[in-house]
């Protein structure tokens, strides 16, 4: 008994499709990605520079503070009063106790702005802050 059958193999040629399909998923994770990262700079804040200042990685899940030289306080680009940023943090630790904070304060802006914001952290129990600057060239 014969049970193999015969089956002729073709050469379909290059499929095309399945790297379309890649290409296409690559463009739109590339474009998302570009969008969240100009969300962040959205705010006309322009922090200090250092000499000492080093690029750190971001930690999942921080929280980015903008301060511009007005005393506006930005959670994640959305405008928030000092009494809300308190009721937000405080929210946020109970939920994550070691939630990482990064402030981002314009270079023109006054010093009590920037400790306010500070203290408001430190009453929610946020022990993880750092301070976003630009590297001097």
């Amino acid at each position: 008994m014969n049970f193999r059958k015969k089956i002729s193999y073709t050469n379909n040629g290059f499929q095309i499709a399945p790297l379309l399909d890649v290409v296409f998923l690559i463009l739109i994770w590339f474009i998302s990605a570009s969008i969240y990262a100009k969300w962040e700079t959205k705010i006309s804040v322009k922090v200090p520079t250092a000499k000492t200042g080093k690029y750190s990685k971001r930690m999942p899940g921080e929280v980015i503070l903008n301060i511009t030289k007005n005393g506006k306080i930005y959670m994640n680009s959305v405008q928030v009063s000092e009494p809300r940023l308190k009721k937000l943090l405080n929210e946020l630790t109970k939920i994550f106790p070691y939630q990482p904070v990064v402030i981002r304060a314009d270079k023109e802006t006054p010093y009590e702005y920037t400790i306010n914001v500070l203290d408001t952290c430190k009453e929610a129990g946020i022990s993880i802050i750092s301070f976003a600057t630009v590297h001097k060239e």
